[in-house]
């Protein structure tokens, strides 16, 4: 009877086969890959990716965008619901009033704040959004008469209470000046008091059920408080807008700290931002520390430089104190000047260097914000515009809720609120693509620069952006009908460097490589007696096999165990549920898995080189390389002739660890395994164990590819595989 050949795969490698395999590197050593040294974090060196002209600038700068819209859960944008807005509690003073705001940014979310409007001048205004940093009850915030005088007599400030207040005393002065100027609250700050800031707690919320902003379920579809914060700011704009006396054309955004970190978010992303101004943040060191200033994906291949350039070129400016931005001048800010003056608009950027002063948004700096807005606005004032005293308000003054305007509560606060908020911004997304699941060819390509867009950005790495991958042969085995040859695939340009072998029959004319994937790296394709059965029929029928030890495999790892985590980068100790954010660590680095989909692109480039015009085959059948198997088909366009895979169950949705190797961020909101499959069309895929196929067939229908998608059963796949040889 004959042996079933996938059962036979299955059992082998499922031995202890990595101790009997042949090494390539003497024990003890691991491979010169830079993906073993320590991870990157938001106090790593960021410097700007410099582009060599105007054209490549427009892609780089939309690669900027995508980037951050897909790591704060926005691609595609989310719905926008009516904002509801309330205004109320108007103050009048000589030159300008002050009203209380609220509305919803998200039904049954407020965004709150102050709005600071001219008086006595004709509309429309410009507006300027003010958002704050973490300075403590930022629009209450009092630093108190004795620090309030010790900043005039350091030249810091000219009013004490300015001083006390610096951010209600820009607000004041732009509104002087002309402008509307909306000073809204960070989450869990003032008035937003529906979700905490940085909860201590979160693991009572981190269930698969019903979850909130630090869970994994979170992670999974790119749910987390910056994200929230910058839909806010989007939302913001929106109300402006609303606004018969804002001039749409003139729509600024000014920030300090964590509000710098706002501005440049939302100046990068919205367009409707036509001038720019965070202060204190921007720079090639620290990046911001708080979960309201760090997303997953986002600082991948890019920084708080290249980010506030995503402007460019828009007006821009920036300032830098004693602080992380202190070496602005010299590095990061030399970048800028060159990639405005490229871009023909040096005059469009403005920065200053004051960095005598701590971390602050003074008088100083704020009056070089006060000429950038009075020149890009066109307000027409002599400069310096120089501020002049006010009335410091209290809290009694400025809070939006009161009887008339009751706070929030019961439900709409805290865990409960928290957990409905992710629960309708699920549904949302969910809803958003699954319209654009094409049911014909006309809707494909909205699908693929959506969801296609998703994956590559996640993935990080297509097969034409690898480059040059050599093989280094390190020594040759023979074996019965075949020859073994171990060496380790060099990467130079990405510092990578794999511990690979080459199985070649003796005899016959060669046919092609099969790039063979195993959750155990190399030594899944070898047991006792030679090779596993599925690999000795394909080499008796001419095919070349290659396979690797993929990051975290085989003599990456200092033991034989498989690797049952993955690194993770913590705030302080990480003894508070904040602390924890995952963002801290994929934010800047790559997951597990996305790297070992890197190392299979550069096996199929070496097989690419190896292969002439042959055909090049990928295979992976267990639940660690099936998925990484189609990771890498989505990224290799016409490279792979045909792919088959076991993916014998697993879903993204199913774990339920930061830490685990196959955790990548935003898998659940791009449709799960499923959704990864469907980018690999119009592609040939075999493929079993997929829980839910639907959404594949639906799109490879639509790409005119129905009959290069086949579900199979797992007793299929050694006949899908008999099938490889021509």
């Amino acid at each position: 009877m004959r042996c079933n050949l996938v059962l036979m795969f299955l059992a082998a490698s499922a031995g202890p086969l990595v101790a009997e395999t042949p090494r390539v590197f003497p024990a003890g050593e691991l491979p010169a890959d830079s993906r073993l040294d320590e991870l990157r974090t938001l106090n790593s060196y960021f410097p700007f990716t410099t582009v060599e002209n105007e054209q490549r600038w427009q892609q780089r700068q939309t690669e900027i965008k995508r980037r951050i819209l897909i790591s704060q859960g926005m691609w595609p944008q989310p719905t926008k619901t009516k904002l509801r807005a309330t205004i109320h509690g108007r103050l009048e003073y000589d030159d300008y009033t002050v009203e209380r705001v609220y509305f919803q940014s998200i039904p049954g979310h407020y965004v709150t704040g102050s709005l600071y409007r001219p008086k006595g001048k004709q509309g429309p205004f410009p507006a300027v959004l003010c958002p704050h940093g973490h300075w403590r009850d930022a629009r209450f915030y009092d630093a108190g008469d004795a620090a309030a005088k010790q900043s005039v007599a350091s030249g810091a400030e000219r009013f004490v209470n300015a001083a006390r207040n610096h951010i209600q005393a820009r607000c004041v002065q732009l509104a002087r000046m002309g402008c509307i100027a909306f000073f809204y609250d960070m989450t869990g700050n003032c008035d937003s008091m529906q979700i905490g800031h940085r909860p201590d707690k979160s693991d009572h919320l981190d269930t698969s059920e019903h979850w909130g902003f630090l869970s994994v379920q979170a992670e999974l579809r790119l749910q987390n408080m910056m994200g929230l914060q910058t839909w806010n700011s989007v939302r913001a704009i929106d109300f402006l807008l609303e606004l018969s006396d804002v001039d749409s054309k003139r729509i600024g955004v000014t920030g300090a700290s964590g509000g710098g970190t706002q501005s440049m978010i939302i100046a990068a992303i919205d367009d409707r931002i036509t001038a720019a101004m965070p202060c204190v943040m921007v720079s090639t060191s620290m990046q911001g520390g708080c979960t309201c200033e760090n997303a997953p994906l986002m600082r991948i291949g890019q920084g708080n430089i290249d980010i506030a350039a995503a402007i460019a070129p828009r007006p821009l400016g920036l300032t830098a104190a004693d602080d992380w931005t202190k070496e602005l001048e010299t590095k990061g800010y030399p970048a800028l000047q060159n990639l405005y003056a490229m871009l023909g608009h040096s005059d469009r950027l403005t920065a200053v260097f004051n960095t005598h002063f701590p971390h602050n948004y003074n008088h100083v700096n704020r009056t070089v914000m006060y000429g950038f807005f009075n020149r890009h606005f066109g307000l027409g004032l002599d400069e310096p515009v120089l501020e002049r005293d006010f009335e410091l308000l209290s809290k009694e003054q400025l809070t939006v809720w009161n009887d008339e305007h009751p706070a929030p509560s019961g439900s709409d606060v805290g865990d409960l609120h928290e957990v409905t908020l992710l629960g309708l911004a699920t549904e949302d997304s969910a809803e958003r693509l699954s319209t654009l699941i094409p049911n014909a060819a006309q809707g494909l390509q909205k699908y693929q620069n959506v969801v296609g867009k998703a994956w590559e950005t996640i993935l990080g790495r297509r097969l034409d952006q690898v480059g040059e991958v050599t093989f280094a042969d390190t020594r040759e085995i023979s074996h019965g009908g075949f020859t073994l040859t171990l060496g380790y695939l060099n990467h130079a340009a990405a510092v990578e460097q794999l511990p690979a072998m080459k199985l070649r029959s003796k005899k016959g004319r060669q046919k092609g490589v099969v790039v063979w994937l195993t959750e155990a790296g190399k030594s899944g394709l070898l047991q006792a007696d030679g090779v596993i059965a599925p690999v000795a029929k394909l080499l008796h029928a001419g095919f070349t096999i290659v396979s690797a030890d993929l990051s975290g495999q085989g003599e990456f790892l200092a033991t034989d165990d498989r690797l049952a985590t993955q690194r993770m980068w913590y705030q302080r100790d990480g003894s508070n549920g904040w602390e924890r954010f995952a963002g801290y660590t994929y934010g800047y680095n790559h997951s597990l898995f996305v790297k070992r989909t890197h190392d299979v692109l550069s096996l199929i480039e070496y097989a690419v080189t190896i292969s002439g015009d042959q055909s090049i085959h990928l295979v992976g059948l267990d639940r660690t390389a099936g998925p990484i198997a189609l990771a890498a088909r989505s990224q290799v366009a016409d490279a792979v002739d045909a792919t088959v895979v076991d993916l014998d169950g697993f879903q993204f949705s199913r774990i339920t660890r930061h830490d685990d190797p196959m955790f990548v961020s935003g898998s659940v909101k791009y449709l799960d395994v499923g959704g990864l499959l469907s980018v690999c069309a119009p592609h040939d895929v075999s493929v079993a164990g997929l829980p839910d196929p639907s959404v594949a067939r639906q799109v490879f229908a639509a790409a005119s590819a129905s009959a290069n998608l086949q579900i199979v059963d797992r007793s299929e796949l050694d006949l899908v595989l008999e099938r490889l040889s021509p």
